[in-house]
C-alpha cells in the first residue's frame, strides 16, 4: 500500500514536527490516532467541517480550539498522499 497520511504540526508558519502513517482513505481517524501518539499530542475533535474538507480535498486542518488540552502550536494539518494515483494532466494548450 502506497498511501500515507502526512501530519504536520505548524508553529510560527513553519513545520515544527511531522509524521507519516500508512493510511487508507476511509481509515483516516485510526491513522490520525496513531500519528497523534507518535507526536505525543491529544487527538483533535473531528467535526463536520473536517469531514467535508477530507471528502472534497483529502486534507484538513485543526486549530488549537479543536483540542481539549492546551497546545503550543498554531495548527495541525493532515493530508492524504497517494503515490500510485495517476497525475492529472491539464488540457490547457498553454501547459503543453
Amino acid at each position: 500500500m502506497a498511501t500515507t497520511l502526512w501530519v504536520r504540526v505548524i508553529r510560527h508558519h513553519r513545520t515544527w514536527r511531522q509524521a507519516e502513517v500508512p493510511c487508507a482513505r476511509d481509515t483516516v481517524t485510526e491513522a490520525l490516532d496513531t500519528a497523534c501518539q507518535q507526536l505525543d499530542l491529544s487527538r483533535p475533535l473531528w467535526l463536520d467541517k473536517n469531514q467535508r474538507e477530507w471528502d472534497e480535498f483529502g486534507q484538513t486542518r485543526f486549530l488549537p480550539d479543536a483540542f481539549l488540552e492546551t497546545v503550543d502550536f498554531d495548527r495541525l494539518e493532515i493530508e492524504y498522499i497517494d503515490t500510485e494515483a495517476k497525475k492529472k494532466r491539464s488540457r490547457d494548450p498553454r501547459n503543453a
